[in-house]
């Protein structure tokens, strides 16, 4: 059996103690993006378990996209990337 290595830890520590691994995120064929899927994406690309580069290649996201998240969940928390939540966190 062939197993592929990945560049990176396969699973983290978050700061609340739980772990999240490679296969706790979405598919890379994602469409629809909810607010639990776009977060699960910051998570680990804050924590280190992917990189900034793969996530935009592997999803499909732009820099900017990704940015935007990052900030709604640093400024506002995870509630912020709820699509409904868009005007009540807007600056």
């Amino acid at each position: 059996m062939y197993i592929r290595r990945v560049k990176g830890p396969f699973a983290i520590t978050l700061p609340d103690g739980s772990q999240m691994t490679r296969a706790d995120l979405p598919s890379p064929n994602t469409r629809r993006w909810v607010a639990s899927r776009k977060a699960a994406i910051v998570r680990a690309v804050r924590h280190g378990l992917i990189e900034r580069d793969e996530a935009c290649e592997a999803y499909g996201l732009s820099e900017e996209e990704l940015d935007a998240w990052t900030a709604a969940v640093c400024q506002h928390g995870e509630r912020a990337l709820k699509a409904t939540a868009v005007q009540e966190f807007r600056d």
